[in-house]
């Protein structure tokens, strides 16, 4: 028998010792037909015959008393067999005998298993197997006993109980009782079904038992069993994760030698275990090559291709194969679009995206997945008028809007101020029973706090508490914070107490936080009592805190102190903690203590990173403290610490935007001289600024304007970019357009043909441009076609070049269609209506608009 053989054996001892498992001759076992399979499995309708079945059946006293009388096993086997055809007054009266304490054994629960199966009730049996399989050490037998008792029932009871004890086992990841469940028979004519079998090794293969599924593929081809498709795509995917590829294509020739018809899927499972184990060129050569060959690839194999294009930035790829799939003519899902929606939100393309998801609700395809990627996208660019103008949106448009959505937009309304609009939108997820999760309360408490509604956080923070939620730590920091910028240093220490008692502890952040509160209010003192004084394990995070709370509270002097004192010790504080006070240091004036800080630094054997050089380089340019930037560059760069591109165009930038032209360009030859290759971007700041030089003049020093070396033109870095084959993007032809160092017409035409889309600047650029009215509805008319939405600037132009060309019928045309859209004119937009009015001698209209 297979069950001696091992039914006590672990899995891990299975895959050891299969080769020593026996039984008699596979052969001379006859398989069942498929369809004996099939009929078992998928007989699943239950759910609505069983309660008519007994819709009408109430339990009455003499039931009851019937139901008391059943005190040995064979009173209630012989009761149950009387709702033979009743399976769910079988059931109700099983149900209430164990309610009443009868403890059923291995014949009672058989009997219940005989009545199931014979009347068809495949999910009823699984659900019974699985409650027993989970109080298994209740019992008083064991689950494979049951077996025995039904040993002698017809074939189809003996299938159904085997698929549904190993989906139980399944569901409870007890894999070594599910395969005693597959071997566990001797008896003639039995072979457990295909599908039966399919389940259990993708159930193993979900789990991550990738070799278990290897070893139950040998040992079944090896009994000579009957596989399908699906069997020999499970066994695809288990070898395409331990990245064993030759071993997977292997798998396809072997269907064709058993005479499997191979479909979409089982190259598809190769090209998804290709790109998820890094082989993406692989798989997209894969994919390109079956798909010319018209193997019917199915929608899996593009997502994969498309997901992994998009997570390495390669968008353009991406989008070739989305129109290959489109040419296929197979129907892109919401997994595609998702995919490249992300992959556009990731690199700040926000129009394509929603572009994309206009392509999305035009086809039909739910956008429930990805609105809250579109969302928080506008909100991370600093969008969020725009953010919140979609939100409306996709409201109006019926799509669904879940707690991450709302909590996207209450944030950004409370970081705008709006905190009573985020509070309409909290109460409003309650009337489309949309329940509010922690985050949600946390957002519009930390609202309230940023706009001093101290006692409106405490009173919703209570409100979350008796609705049943539990705050959590990121709930309690908030409020800590608050209780310590607009309360006292008690409360927060209350609240800190209040945290432990009700299991959640305090950590870090939470410290730091009551710091900052104190620190942002102007009460250093007291932040720096419950530094000494409260606080009584502290970390470098905290010291860091403390600096960053002096440098907020614009105490350097005593900050920079702070930062000696732990140096002397042989500490140094987080690198965003360095940067921060450094940068103060030098945009205050403190000079000496700057370098000083960065002596030390470099004392302790603690260079700053790329990115702290970056940070305090990037904060003293923002600031106009070119001069001081120049030092620290110079400084770090004798120190050993060699720029990288982003720090030469930070400092070329800052020079380029005073206008010194010639120190810009001598950084420019020094970071050639390193070896450093420009790319687009410093180019197109370098063809901005020399293009102006004409304009306004140079304020590089007399020093430098004395040198006999020859003046840049802009042409010049435009004639360096060909030679080293940089293609200019959307921002360098915006540049080169808007400084007339290229026809608008030919710009755009070059833009189109290199798949490059136009953005808003650029229309906005390029209506400036133009000189022909004609042409100016031309362009916004094609602009609003490709999905990109005007904005105030926008329309600030084309009205104002409209009006300049005499064309004020259309002027205000697009005027009230700005209106309709919801943004507010500004002065520039009515000036220009009112000249166009002038001009035209239109008095009515100039009036109207005056009155405006």
């Amino acid at each position: 028998m297979w069950v001696s053989a091992i039914k006590f054996n672990s899995l891990r001892h299975f895959i050891k010792q299969v080769q020593c498992i026996r039984c008699r001759s596979f052969s001379s076992l006859p398989q069942l037909p498929v369809s004996s399979h099939c009929q078992y499995i998928s007989s699943d309708s239950e759910e609505g015959e069983d309660s008519s079945s007994h819709s009408q059946y109430i339990w009455s006293d003499s039931e009851e008393e019937d139901s008391s009388e059943c005190n040995s096993t064979s009173e209630v086997v012989n009761k149950l067999d009387s709702f033979r055809k009743d399976p769910g007054a079988a059931l109700t009266f099983f149900e209430l005998l164990k309610a009443k304490g009868f403890r059923h054994n291995v014949h009672t629960y058989a009997a219940i298993v005989r009545i199931l199966c014979y009347c068809g009730r495949q999910k009823k049996l699984e659900s019974l197997l699985r409650e027993l399989v989970q109080k298994k050490n209740d019992l008083n037998f064991e689950v494979i006993d049951l077996f025995e008792a039904l040993s002698k029932e017809a074939s189809n009871v003996f299938y159904r109980v085997s698929d549904a004890m190993v989906k139980a086992y399944c569901s409870e990841r007890m894999f070594d009782q599910a395969l005693n469940v597959l071997f566990q028979t001797d008896r003639p004519g039995f072979v457990w079904s295909k599908f039966t079998c399919n389940f259990f090794m993708n159930q193993l293969l979900k789990c991550g038992e990738v070799d278990m599924v290897l070893v139950l593929y040998e040992e079944v081809k090896r009994m000579g069993f009957s596989l399908n498709q699906f069997t020999y795509d499970i066994v695809i995917k288990a070898l395409c994760k331990l990245a064993r590829f030759e071993e997977a294509f292997d798998v396809l020739n072997e269907m064709n030698k058993a005479g499997v018809t191979l479909h979409g899927h089982n190259y598809s499972s190769i090209i998804q275990g290709l790109c998820e184990n890094g082989r993406l060129d692989v798989g997209y050569d894969l994919l390109l090559k079956w798909s010319e060959n018209g193997i019917p690839l199915n929608a899996f194999a593009y997502t994969a291709v498309i997901r992994e294009f998009c997570q390495n930035s390669r968008l353009v790829e991406a989008e070739s194969v989305l129109l290959r799939m489109k040419q296929l003519r197979v129907t892109p899902d919401k997994y595609v679009y998702s995919a490249l929606i992300s992959g556009y939100c990731k690199c700040g393309n926000i129009s394509k995206a929603l572009s994309l998801h206009g392509e999305m609700t035009s086809i039909g395809i739910k956008t429930n997945y990805v609105v809250s990627v579109i969302l928080k996208c506008l909100c991370q660019m600093g969008k969020t008028s725009e953010a919140i103008k979609n939100f409306k949106e996709f409201k109006s448009m019926g799509i669904f809007l879940d707690q991450v959505c709302y909590n996207v937009i209450m944030d950004a309304l409370c970081k705008l101020g709006e905190v009573e609009e985020a509070v309409k939108l909290f109460n409003e997820m309650e009337g489309r029973q949309i329940v509010p999760d922690v985050a949600n309360y946390t957002t519009v408490i930390d609202g309230y706090i940023l706009r001093g509604k101290l006692v409106d956080a405490i009173g919703l923070f209570k409100k979350m508490r008796e609705m049943g939620y539990k705050p959590d730590i990121k709930a309690y920091n908030v409020l800590a914070r608050g209780l310590a910028q607009y309360g006292s240093v008690r409360d927060a220490l209350d609240c800190l107490k209040y945290m432990k008692k009700q299991g959640v502890k305090p950590n870090v952040i939470t410290h730091n936080m009551i710091i900052e509160g104190l620190c942002t209010s102007g009460r250093v003192k007291e932040a720096r009592a419950f530094f000494d004084d409260d606080l009584k394990e502290k970390c470098l995070e905290n010291y860091s805190a403390m600096v960053d709370g002096y440098c907020e509270a614009n105490h350097l002097e005593e900050a920079f102190q702070f930062f000696m004192t732990l140096s002397q010790r042989g500490f140094l504080m987080r690198s965003e903690s360095c940067c921060k006070l450094l940068t103060n240091l030098l945009i205050e004036g403190y000079n000496n203590k700057a370098f000083k800080l960065l002596d030390t630094m470099l004392k302790l054997d603690a260079k700053p990173s790329k990115t702290t050089y970056d940070k305090v380089i990037g904060a003293l340019c923002l600031a106009g403290e070119i001069k001081w930037a120049h030092q620290v560059f110079d400084f770090l760069t004798r120190h050993g610490l060699i720029p990288d591109l982003i720090s030469y165009t930070m400092l070329i930038h800052g020079f380029c935007k005073r206008n010194c032209l010639r120190e810009a360009c001598n950084i420019f030859k020094d970071m050639k001289l390193r070896g450093i290759k420009p790319d687009v971007v410093l180019y197109t700041i370098l063809c901005d600024a020399y293009s102006k030089i004409n304009k306004r003049g140079s304020s590089s020093s007399p020093h430098t304007l004395r040198s006999n070396e020859e003046v840049v033109d802009a042409s010049d870095f435009l004639e360096e970019m060909k030679e080293m084959e940089i293609s200019p993007d959307v921002v360098c032809y915006t540049v080169l357009m808007a400084n007339n160092l290229a026809d608008a017409g030919t710009v755009f035409n070059k833009m189109i043909d290199r798949g490059l889309e136009p953005d808003i600047v650029f229309y906005t650029v390029l209506i400036a441009t133009l000189s022909k009215r004609n042409n100016l509805m031309g362009v916004f008319n094609e602009m609003i076609d490709r999905g990109l939405e005007p904005d105030t600037v926008f329309y600030t132009v084309l009205i104002a070049r409209l009006c300049y060309t005499n064309n004020l019928v259309d002027a205000l045309i697009v005027f009230d269609e700005m209106i309709d859209r919801g943004l507010e004119p500004n002065i520039v937009i009515y000036k220009a209506l009112l000249c166009g009015c002038l001009t035209k001698k239109d008095v009515d209209k100039y009036l109207s608009l005056f009155a405006e």
